[in-house]
């Protein structure tokens, strides 16, 4: 069975994200996010934390640094066959690890996305395998993408 990682940043990232959970049971998966003041949705899955990062910080790039090593320990403990992600920053190391180690990459554009990309969508749609966008106007922004509506 493919064992799949699900990552995504914290708040509207983390809830798309969480609208796959037919899919998390479906699979052997464990979720990726970031670690906030308030609690994330209880689940039977394994949840594994990264420090949050917002790229207007002073100290985002050490975050970055610190969040990419803790990457390659949950990547090599769990070594996922898939990667489901629904972006922000913090995801970024996990979603190259799998392009180095060639796994399957799956990107799904943010929601609140309607006509312009967001950075990390831009970066990853270099990337990944399969690019999801949930407006059908985001063709325009990526027009390699795989639309098929929202995931709400």
């Amino acid at each position: 069975m493919k064992k799949v990682c699900f990552i995504a940043s914290t708040g509207g990232h983390f809830e798309q994200l969480m609208m796959l959970k037919p899919l998390m049971n479906k699979y052997e998966s464990f979720i990726v996010t970031e670690k906030t003041d308030y609690s994330v949705a209880k689940n039977s899955k394994k949840i594994y934390y990264l420090n949050q990062v917002n790229r207007n910080e002073k100290t985002f790039i050490y975050k970055m640094i610190l969040n990419s090593f803790n990457t390659v320990r949950i990547f090599l403990k769990e070594k996922p066959d898939v990667i489901i992600s629904t972006g922000a920053l913090a995801t970024i190391p996990m979603c190259l690890l799998a392009k180095i180690f060639k796994r399957k990459l799956i990107f799904i554009e943010s929601f609140a996305k309607v006509n312009s990309p967001t950075l990390t969508g831009r970066l990853l749609s270099r990337f990944a395998d399969q690019f999801y966008v949930q407006w059908k106007d985001m063709l325009k922004v990526y027009p390699y993408a795989i639309y098929k509506g929202g995931i709400y």
